[in-house]
């Protein structure tokens, strides 16, 4: 049966002409190329190159970067709905997509010269150069600010030392965008895959995100020349901009996890047959059902909402810690539900339900865990930080 995605207010008649019909040519190709072959790319641990070179041709990557870097310079919330069809696909999928054009493409044309956009945006776009993000560190997760990465000035240059762990796509990018600090404060630098000192060993043994490359980069006495700085980035400022674009993408990706599920329980309990019925005539199979559509219809008015409010420059990051940590939430809730619902037969790769479920472990952890949020929320409200208390 063909995908029928759920749109009980329907939110996406709010959606322009342009934004539906990107969201039609991507929901088209996730169906024609991700669906056939994502469960042997999850099983076999790779994210298969042709699909750089699609999302690249379908305008994707980087698309809320202005048309002059050779970008699509659409709407966040064309952008929102591009993550929503890739991550029904897959997490690893909208994961590409999003480190790509908001942790490595942003940073470069909110921070870069003019020179460095012109000579990484366009190949972004189009796929042919592929970035990575560099912050987290193996003992420094949800404090970045505790970093010990560090950049020396020298003649022509800067010397970096460290390590950075968790990293999508940093085996296979062309170009790291590294945060060190120099003299105490957080820099952004792009760190070469060629440059002498530099590696970025895959993380192997993953039981979630295993369709997406995980890498540790290492750096040791790595010169990265004075072209290769990003001078508009200073302090905890610079990469936050760019986690806050992520995780908007999530919030509207993960929405995408739980429409995959919903639909997969429902056309599931409705052939399913138990004692003489399918289960989908049973109440408990029916409250189910409906509880995963009341949460995702408020996932989809809340990553909407958000849209429109990026788009018109009148946010603030609270609400985007909210939608991503809420529907990042609700998802993972929502493939347990299926799981359940489907029984034994939820843990094949038959069904989609197991490989969204463990994906979503991840997305609730990575780009500020679910804590976090919460305490970012807190924070708002009391005016208190307690992230750094004293006890």
């Amino acid at each position: 049966m063909a995908y029928e995605a759920l749109d009980f207010f329907d939110v996406d008649k709010m959606l322009t002409e342009e934004e539906l019909m990107l969201r039609d040519m991507v929901r088209d190709w996730v169906d024609e190329k991700v669906i056939p072959n994502i469960e042997k790319a999850y099983n076999e641990a790779y994210f298969p190159e042709e699909w750089i070179r699609d999302l690249g041709e379908m305008g994707v990557l980087g698309m809320v970067v202005p048309e002059e870097y050779g970008c699509a310079g659409m709407s966040y919330t064309a952008y929102g709905v591009v993550c929503r069809e890739l991550e029904r696909g897959d997490s690893g999928l909208r994961s590409f997509c999003s480190v790509q054009g908001s942790l490595s493409m942003h940073p470069i044309h909110k921070f870069g010269t003019e020179e460095q956009k012109h000579k990484y945006l366009p190949g972004m776009a189009t796929g042919e150069i592929i970035g990575c993000f560099g912050l987290t560190e193996p003992d420094y997760g949800s404090n970045p600010g505790g970093m010990i990465t560090k950049a020396e000035k020298v003649d022509g240059g800067y010397i970096l030392n460290g390590a950075k762990m968790w990293i999508t796509n940093g085996t296979v990018a062309d170009i790291a965008i590294v945060w060190a600090k120099l003299d105490g404060e957080i820099r952004g630098f792009i760190v070469d895959k060629d440059d002498e000192g530099f590696s970025a060993p895959e993380q192997k043994g993953k039981h979630s995100l295993r369709a997406s490359v995980t890498s540790e980069l290492v750096l040791q006495d790595v010169f990265v020349p004075d072209d290769r700085y990003l001078p508009g980035a200073k302090g905890l400022g610079g990469p936050f901009s760019c986690l806050n674009r992520a995780r908007y993408g999530i919030a509207w990706g993960s929405i995408g996890s739980a429409q995959a599920c919903f639909d997969a329980a429902k056309k599931y309990s409705l052939e399913r047959i138990q004692f003489d019925h399918p289960i989908a005539a049973y109440q408990l199979i029916q409250m189910k059902l409906a509880t995963m559509l009341r949460e995702i219809t408020k996932g989809q008015l809340l990553a909407y909402h958000l849209g429109r409010r990026v788009d018109e420059d009148d946010w603030f990051p609270e609400m985007i810690s909210l939608a991503k940590m809420n529907n990042v939430d609700i998802a993972l809730d929502i493939a347990r539900v299926a799981r359940d619902i489907h029984g034994a037969n939820g843990v094949t790769d038959e069904y989609p339900i197991m490989r969204h479920m463990n994906n979503l472990e991840s997305v609730k952890t990575y780009e500020g865990t679910h804590d976090i949020h919460n305490l970012i929320l807190a924070r708002h409200i009391t005016g208190i930080q307690s992230f750094t208390r004293k006890l």
